[in-house]
């Protein structure tokens, strides 16, 4: 670890210096004889047009304005050329500009299209992904000049296909999936093998928990970053991460409001308006209510959210967004069927195994603020501060694991987390030349002060040593007994017993991340990425406050653990034609440990090594996106139990002792296809293959098996989405649509581990299974309506965390929305 320390830091010392070495340069060129082009592009209500193309004709020059719709060439030779401003659905522009030796020629572009209209284009189709703005990446860098595998879900998709969770969307991306639905709490998701967890998650840029049902009509879109992105965010699992953005404020005014009707009495209004409040002040306001039974007998749940933001223009080039929301989302814990000898029970989809008195509530506030500043044409400086408040309590009978005749006998379980998050982040964005050699660097810093107290609640049955065995540890009270095969076998009590807090643990962490990227454009057909970031983490010693007067249980202060890594990467992008891009890139992230090794130090992170190439491409004039990709993931470096004590002849028994031995790998492909082929017809369609598995393990009891497939991982998913709008005849307005989706056979339940006291396999086989969505709807001048029967077949299947927690997938159910926009 030390040998790799000071190679890391030597890199990214050469890449300071260079970073100032070529700023010099590119000060210097400015005194060159050639000349430059700046210029900006607007729409035709005078509002800067973002992300459009701007290229020059016969030089093979090309670039893409920024946010406030300026754009720049550098080095121009002097003569006359034409410049060319295309925008996906947009009419192209051109104009004819003169450059001369030491000067600086300034143009303007007018889009005949409005803002709105530009807004209408995206909306109106899914756009090809290598086209789409991304906010993930922290660059102003066109997803097909990343060498990396990128899928942008917008408002158009969630709108036709009426999503109304999180999951809904994350069908539309291969090779993410659904990983568990713990308890209905939460929704986990994973990707190439790895589970995302609380690391992984973000809104508008910043970590967000994700123990928690999210809302999703305030997004404007969901991205997602596959493979590594340790550089730009720390501490992430590998695989990939997802990043939620949220509608903001706009200076004109509109909105909408509608009301969506379902299934099982699912009813949900919801509103969004916007506008100007100056001319430096604009607000945005969407919120929405729900409230719903469920194909799961005594389920229901209840939302509430809120969504305000304000962008103030504090100059013609600085701008600053306040946002903020709130949810506050009443819910039944359920945790499903059950198994019996870690074979899923067939127990009736409807049949809910928890107390008619479980209650569950999460409440989660985020305040988020962001300003960007424009220094010039090619210079910008972006920073923001986060604050996330979290607390989800519930108080149910869970784990649901009876006898092989059915009998269980119900445990009780109150929960509570609450949580305070601050995250702060400041970037600079750039570009210069260095010759011929073009620069677009990122550098940056960010730091998360992170505070989880976890309470743990013990019930009063009879007394409550009730909960305490003869070894002093403490127990889930058992409630009652019922038969999950025959509810009538048993009486059921109704009484919501007393539980009381036994004691709570407070965890503080600490992050902090420096990092420099630099996309370096050799010429206009070869792209090098290269970059490094520096991560710090320490989480402090925990805070035990006890609730009780009884000894021996409450766990002791764990000790803190400091952890420091590097994290690398290199990407090469080749474009033999301006609409294909080969790439290949490598990458590595770290996976904190816990334990400690045979001397009692804590075990070092785990490095992660990635792997990815791929091609992507772009037809019919940029209107049909088909990318391929394949990778490698490879954890040499896998925490496994330590086969002997300190003396090296002792085996070791205790599993938190730890050596740095074990590996796993996850080998993929992933197809992308995005479009609109043709005028009305939105297509999405994707297929993964992964194979994650344990390549190396220990013999020590404890470890891992090696060629046991990593848990909840499928080999295959696909998914295609269809829409098609008729823009004519007799079926003007009318739009149709389908959506089909497959989630490959997977391995749940528990990994068999060496020396198990089980005797039979403690893993869970799921099938996989195909569910297919048909809509159909209509809109007429400001209404609009359309209607989805979703699982047309009624197909039945489970999401499964661990083995406690089995929960059946919706049946079939119909969803129809009502919207009137003003």
């Amino acid at each position: 670890m030390q040998k790799n320390l000071y190679h890391y830091l030597h890199k990214i010392t050469l890449l300071v210096l260079f970073l100032c070495s070529a700023i010099l340069i590119a000060k210097a060129e400015d005194d060159g004889s050639n000349g430059k082009i700046t210029g900006v592009v607007k729409t035709s209500d005078d509002k800067p047009a973002s992300f459009v193309n701007v290229a020059i004709k016969g030089l093979n020059k090309t670039t893409t304005t920024t946010d406030n719709g300026t754009f720049a060439f550098n080095n121009v030779k002097p003569g006359t050329y034409t410049l060319v401003a295309s925008y996906v659905g947009a009419k192209t522009e051109e104009q004819s500009v003169t450059v001369y030796a030491n000067k600086t020629t300034t143009v303007t572009f007018k889009l005949n299209e409005s803002s709105a209209q530009l807004d209408e284009v995206v909306i109106s189709s899914t756009k090809t992904i290598n086209r789409k703005k991304l906010n993930i990446g922290k660059m102003n860098v066109a997803p097909m000049d990343l060498p990396q595998s990128v899928t942008v879900i917008g408002k158009d998709v969630l709108e036709q296909q009426q999503s109304l969770r999180l999951s809904d969307v994350i069908k539309n991306v291969n090779g993410v999936y659904l990983y568990s639905a713990r308890g209905n709490t939460q929704e986990t998701f994973a990707a190439r093998g790895y589970n995302f967890g609380s690391t992984n998650m973000f809104k508008n840029g910043f970590r967000v928990n994700s123990g928690v049902v999210p809302e999703i009509s305030s997004l404007e879109r969901v991205e997602v970053l596959k493979g590594s992105a340790a550089l730009l965010y720390g501490n992430v699992a590998p695989g990939g991460i997802l990043n939620m953005v949220t509608k903001k404020p706009l200076f004109e005014q509109g909105g909408q409001v509608s009301m969506t009707y379902g299934s099982y009495d699912l009813y949900r209004p919801s509103f969004d308006v916007y506008g100007p409040i100056s001319s430096k002040l604009a607000y945005r306001v969407n919120g929405t209510y729900e409230n719903a039974n469920s194909y799961r007998d005594n389920v229901k749940s209840k939302r509430e959210y809120i969504n305000p933001s304000f962008l103030y223009k504090i100059s013609d080039k600085t701008t600053l967004i306040v946002e903020g929301d709130y949810l506050n989302y009443d819910f039944t814990p359920d945790f499903g069927t059950g198994q019996i000898n870690n074979v899923i029970a067939k127990v009736p989809r409807n049949r809910y195994l928890g107390a008619s008195w479980s209650t569950g509530n999460t409440k989660q506030t985020t305040a988020t603020a962001t300003i960007n500043h424009q220094l010039n044409s090619l210079w910008q400086l972006s920073g923001g501060f986060s604050y996330q408040h979290f607390n989800r309590q519930y108080q149910t009978t869970e784990r649901v694991l009876p006898d092989a005749n059915g009998d269980w006998g119900r445990t009780l379980n109150r929960a509570e987390t609450l949580e305070d998050y601050y995250t702060g982040q400041f970037n600079i964005t750039g570009q210069f030349n260095t010759g011929a050699i073009k620069h677009n660097i990122l550098a940056g810093v960010d730091a998360d002060w992170y505070r989880n107290n976890a309470y743990t609640y013990v019930a009063t049955v009879n007394k409550v040593s009730s909960n305490i065995d003869q070894n002093g540890t403490l127990q889930k009270a058992t409630r009652d007994t019922i038969n999950i095969f025959d509810p009538n076998k048993y009486t059921l009590r109704t009484d919501k017993p007393q539980m009381n807090p036994f004691y709570s643990i407070l965890t503080p962490t600490n992050r902090f991340g420096a990092y420099f990227n630099d996309l370096i454009s050799l010429s206009e057909k070869f792209k090098v990425l290269a970059g490094l970031r520096w991560s710090y983490q320490y989480i402090s010693p925990t805070n035990v406050t006890s609730y009780t007067n009884i000894s021996g249980v409450v766990p002791a202060q764990a000790a803190g653990k400091e952890d420091k890594a590097f994290s690398p990467r290199v990407g090469l992008v080749y474009k033999p034609l301006d609409n294909t891009a080969l790439f290949a890139s490598y990458s590595n992230s770290f996976i904190v440990n816990t334990g400690s090794d045979v001397n009692g130090k804590p075990i070092d992170p785990s490095l992660v090594d990635q792997y990815e190439v791929g091609v992507k491409n772009d037809f019919l004039n940029g209107n049909l996106s088909v990318n391929l990709t394949a990778y490698r993931i490879k954890n040499n470096n896998l925490a496994q139990p330590a086969p002997f004590a300190l003396d090296g002849v002792t085996p070791n028994t205790n599993a938190n002792i730890k050596v740095i031995g074990g590996a796993t790998k996850s080998d993929g492909v992933e197809l992308d296809i995005a479009g609109h082929p043709v005028k009305g017809l939105d297509i999405l369609a994707g297929y993964s293959y992964t194979n994650a598995k344990y390549t190396k393990a220990g013999t020590a009891p404890g470890s891992n098996f090696a060629g046991q497939p990593l848990l909840n991982v499928p080999k295959h998913t696909a998914n295609t989405s269809v829409f098609y709008t008729f823009y004519n005849g007799d079926l003007k307005g009318f739009k149709v649509g389908a959506s089909m989706y497959y989630l490959g056979n997977r391995v749940a339940g528990n990994a068999n581990l060496v020396g198990q006291p089980q005797t039979i396999s403690r893993l869970v086989y799921v099938p996989g299974f195909t569910t297919v969505d048909a809509s159909v709807g209509y809109s007429y001048k400001k209404l609009s309506i359309i209607g989805k029967i979703s699982n047309i077949g009624n197909v039945l299947n489970y999401n499964v965390h661990e083995n406690y927690s089995v929960n059946p997938i919706p049946p079939r159910q119909f969803l129809t929305t009502l919207t009137y926009k003003f």
